[in-house]
């Protein structure tokens, strides 16, 4: 039964599901040559009534291959090998991992479209796809950014990068680029920052023509830019991070892109975020330790030790209080900020490494209705942990103090929404 599911879609014929070409013949008009058509044929879009009535999510025709969704998804889980940087035990890994409850609902099925195709080029690459609101959808598409209206059923070219760029505002630092191969992006209201393969760093508004800010980080063609993030200081200011592979963030301001502060770590950062209150950040990189600093003198305060592997994405809990970490070890753990002595709790993936992770913006569990974005980057996963007590205040100095921020006096483990962004290639292709 170990096959590759592509050769089983090639049997059975048609233009449905998979493109290795670098030409994607995406339904988009696009600067840098694109269709000008929705393919409705090959694609066969998938509503809410056809899935209703039985049809696949995906449109995939199980019941003209040799086996069901439910059996490949099986032979998928039970043969997939994680990729691993650190070859450390994970003997005692699943046992720490807490159960989760699948019996809720996050969001129903509204409509799936194949006529919208990202461009991802490697399996580390993160948040190249972006849904704002569940009418708004970002994506990557070779060198273009996209925006995709599921209500229109329309998209349209956001940002080109397949000619040369020339900043819009006349800043120290500043500077041309051409030809950029985007490796990342955020978006926050009309601001939205990409970063690129050769430590690029670029920030347009979206309802403004042209290009606010770009330049080149380090001139180093190892120094990938691996996550951007936008977030607000304590004094209300727009800010911006780059994490790049030299093994240095930078913060801007959005007011005339300065840069404010440069910290270099031992290794290379893969992931950056700052917490709500903008006092605290957490560094993750190649190394198994999630570093917490302060975000404008780059001290470190506490060092995250848990994880097996090398990190790649967190997120902070609305409150400021929580913070979860995702990693090459197919986990996920949370942590209080205020004690850290361990983590409050291991979710285990199903598949993977844990690559991108999200808070609800209330922090709690919502029933929401998913718009129809595109299904070709990445699968999202919603899970819901099991709901914790409090936790004992344990007699050690309080770490967020050091940062001047106020604890609260009872923690507990929040009910909460994660996105866990596991980026297996067959999974990826198939959305399995």
């Amino acid at each position: 039964m170990a096959h590759d599911l592509r050769d089983d879609l090639e049997l059975v014929g048609g233009d449905y599901y998979f493109d290795d070409d670098d030409d994607f013949d995406d339904g988009f008009q696009t600067g840098s040559g694109g269709s000008s058509g929705l393919q409705h044929e090959q694609m066969d879009d998938t509503s809410a009534s056809d899935y209703k009535e039985g049809k696949d999510i995906q449109g995939i025709p199980w019941e003209r291959l040799n086996y069901s969704r439910d059996q490949y998804r099986k032979m998928r889980l039970k043969e997939y090998k994680n990729y691993q940087n650190l070859t450390r035990s994970r003997s005692g890994l699943e046992q720490e991992c807490k159960q989760v409850e699948r019996k809720d609902a996050f969001y129903d099925f509204q409509s799936s479209t194949r006529a919208v195709k990202s461009t991802i080029v490697h399996f580390q690459l993160r948040n190249l796809l972006w849904a704002t609101s569940k009418h708004d959808v970002y994506l990557v598409q070779n060198y273009s950014v996209m925006h995709w209206s599921p209500l229109l059923q329309r998209g349209r070219e956001v940002l080109n990068v397949a000619g040369q760029l020339t900043p819009t505002e006349n800043v120290k630092g500043a500077g041309r680029l051409s030809r950029v191969q985007v490796s990342t992006m955020a978006l926050e209201d009309n601001l939205m920052v990409a970063g690129g393969f050769q430590g690029e760093l670029i920030c347009k508004y979206i309802d403004k023509p042209g290009v606010a800010f770009c330049t080149n980080l380090s001139g180093n063609n190892n120094s990938i830019t691996n996550a951007v993030d936008i977030y607000r200081a304590p004094n209300g200011a727009t800010r911006v991070t780059a994490a790049n592979n030299d093994c240095v963030v930078r913060t801007f301001d959005t007011e005339r892109y300065s840069l404010l502060t440069q910290f270099t770590f031992p290794w290379s950062v893969n992931n950056t975020s700052v917490c709500p209150d903008g006092k605290l950040m957490a560094v993750l990189g190649d190394s198994s330790d999630c570093l917490l600093t302060d975000s404008q003198s780059g001290k470190e305060i506490a060092r995250l030790q848990g994880h097996l592997d090398y990190s790649f994405a967190s997120a902070w809990h609305p409150d400021g209080h929580v913070l979860a970490t995702g990693n090459q070890d197919a986990t996920c753990r949370l942590w209080d900020v205020r004690n850290l002595s361990e983590s409050l709790a291991v979710l285990p993936g199903r598949i993977g490494a844990v690559r991108g992770l999200r808070f609800s913006p209330d922090g709690r569990v919502r029933r929401r209705r998913a718009g129809a974005g595109p299904v070709r980057g990445g699968g999202r996963r919603r899970v819901q942990p099991r709901r914790g007590g409090s936790v004992r205040e344990r007699r050690r100095p309080d770490l967020r103090r050091r940062a001047g921020v106020p604890a609260a006096p009872v923690v507990r483990v929040p009910r909460l929404v994660l996105l866990l962004r596991c980026l297996g290639l067959a999974d990826r292709r198939a959305g399995l």
